[in-house]
């Protein structure tokens, strides 16, 4: 008998089909990018943040749109420009003089999903305005606090060849965001069709709703079900410990990142018809989870290594635990 604090086989199934479902909706405009879309659907059911890290025209916020469309929630867009300031995304109190009062006028923020173009062109002061609502899915403004809705989620870009006028994340910052993932070219046949007019006509907005935000909510407390044993939280463990105890490193992943990467494994399970995790989820997503936490070692950066070479051998040398893994 399921106990009703395990993912039951018909929820497990319930959940694969509605994440594949919406993977396939969002792959009509975003062609060729299947891993990518699986990623950002994760970090959604994981009520997480997502950084997409590329150069432009490869469909950054074109994922992120599409993402927005498929589900109908609350969508919200801030450009982010040097000028921006912290009100322009949280909001502002105001003082009402027909009726004496204050009034709280809210910002963008307040949007189930909540894209931020370009984030590294705002100054740190307008960054650091994330900072809470993104950890704590609250904002304090004039010492009054106002929960966001939910399921909330970022969804942020940053272009890392044109440095010109940005200002780098924070690693406060960047330790917030669940997963940070790159795009790459499109693959021969996806850059052909698009050339050829196949996808000409299919945009975001061409995209219709295929789940709701309360749907999506269940799905998120469905995934938090997920069964993980007390030897693949011990891998878990050991994997994120790794990466602070090499010479390479100058900052290893924090506790948040162990949190993160069990929310994402049990995602991961829950989108493959599984009601329990097992290694090779922590495998398939320690990279993305892990790798923009880690702060390298200047001469490791000299020798042109990154957080997901370090992340790559670390999955190498860590032994799985021994026990019974589901």
């Amino acid at each position: 008998m399921t106990s009703p604090h395990t993912l039951g086989d018909d929820e497990t199934e319930l959940f694969a089909r509605s994440f594949h479902a919406l993977a396939d909706h969002v792959e009509r405009v975003v062609k060729g990018k299947r891993e990518a879309i699986e990623l950002a659907l994760i970090c959604l059911f994981c009520e997480g943040h997502l950084l997409i890290e590329d150069v432009p025209g490869t469909g950054k916020t074109t994922l992120a749109r599409c993402l927005a469309a498929s589900v109908e929630a609350d969508f919200a867009r801030v450009q982010f420009t040097p000028d921006l300031l912290p009100s322009d995304i949280v909001g502002v109190t105001v003082y009402r003089q027909n009726t004496g009062a204050f009034e709280f006028l809210r910002g963008p923020v307040f949007a189930n999903i909540v894209l931020g173009d370009e984030i590294n062109r705002a100054s740190p002061k307008t960054q650091s305005a994330l900072l809470e609502v993104m950890e704590e899915r609250r904002v304090t403004v004039d010492g009054t606090t106002h929960p966001v809705p939910r399921p909330f989620m970022v969804f942020a870009t940053q272009n890392p060849v044109d440095m010109g006028g940005t200002y780098p994340l924070p690693e406060a910052q960047l330790d917030r965001f669940l997963m940070r993932i790159t795009l790459g070219y499109p693959d021969h046949a996806a850059e052909v069709a698009v050339l050829t007019g196949t996808a000409a006509h299919t945009g975001p907005d061409s995209l219709s709703t295929v789940t709701t935000a309360g749907q999506i909510a269940d799905l998120v407390e469905s995934a938090s079900r997920v069964r993980v044993t007390e030897p693949l939280y011990d891998y878990l463990v050991r994997v994120v410990a790794a990466t602070r105890t090499l010479p390479e490193v100058r900052l290893g992943a924090s506790p948040r990142g162990s949190v993160a990467l069990l929310r994402a494994i049990r995602v991961r399970a829950a989108s493959q018809s599984r009601p329990y995790a097992l290694p090779e989820d922590v495998k398939a997503l320690a990279g993305p989870v892990l790798a923009h936490r880690l702060i390298l070692a200047p001469e490791a950066e000299l020798n042109g290594r990154t957080g997901a070479d370090v992340i790559a051998d670390v999955l190498d040398t860590v032994p799985q635990s021994s026990g019974a893994l589901v």
